[in-house]
């Protein structure tokens, strides 16, 4: 997913966005093309006990499918996790939760390259504008 498309979320007043995002995907942060300018907390990241003690913090961890999402899964946060149309066989057909994490929902594509849908479907649903 790529980061430009977390623009709309940039729209939501009276929020703080956070990148708990390493490695050479954390380079996005500081290209041009999003509007989304998130706190980069990388810097403060060692380990995954680091990760985790971040999380905590979070009212909310909003992610694709990483190690991060199952993390805040596992701790119990909410999570709100974006799928590919094409996701595995995990996140079950006919779904937008997780049996595996009670906390989680799923923002799954559907035309297969378009993220702008389930953004909006995200986006509404942190405004408390779901239909």
């Amino acid at each position: 997913m790529p980061f430009a498309a977390w623009s709309p979320f940039s729209e939501v007043a009276n929020t703080e966005w956070f990148s708990l995002q390493k490695g050479a995907a954390r380079n996005q942060l500081s290209q041009p093309g999003c509007a989304l300018k998130p706190h980069d907390l990388t810097d403060d990241i060692h380990d995954f006990a680091d990760t985790a003690a971040l999380i905590k913090q979070l009212d909310l961890v909003i992610s694709v499918d990483t190690s991060v999402a199952h993390l805040a899964g596992a701790l119990g946060k909410p999570v709100w996790v974006f799928l590919p149309a094409s996701y595995d066989w995990r996140w079950m057909l006919d779904r937008d939760d997780s049996p595996w994490y009670s906390g989680m929902r799923l923002f799954k594509q559907t035309t297969l390259g378009d993220w702008a849908e389930p953004v909006a479907r995200a986006k509404a649903a942190l405004m408390g504008n779901e239909p």
